[in-house]
């Protein structure tokens, strides 16, 4: 077990190396901040996120939208965890999914 390496859970519910989360949340603020990837976000959240769909979709239709949904929540909630660690107020996850505060020095 000495040779395990720490996991906790990421951003997106996976375990991974929190050096590794982070990263990945830093290259999606990267180039979501700047003012064309905001735009492309905004968007992206208006044909998603602030859809309101009919009674008459269908089940697939449905579940295509919300996984469409899930990916761009993601990637803003990407986005307001990279502002976090810039911040120095990170969240990480032991191996049971419970919150650590950690702060950067």
């Amino acid at each position: 077990m000495a040779n395990q390496v720490s996991r906790h859970l990421g951003v997106d519910g996976y375990p991974r190396p929190q050096d590794q989360d982070q990263k990945i949340s830093q290259d999606l603020a990267s180039t979501f901040n700047s003012p064309s990837g905001l735009a492309t976000l905004q968007y992206l959240k208006s044909i998603t996120i602030e859809a309101v769909s009919g009674p008459n979709i269908s089940s697939d239709e449905l579940r295509h939208l919300e996984g469409q949904r899930y990916l761009v929540a993601l990637i803003a909630k990407r986005v307001q965890h990279a502002e976090r660690i810039k911040h120095g107020r990170n969240i990480a996850t032991d191996a049971n999914g419970r919150n650590i505060s950690t702060t950067s020095s």
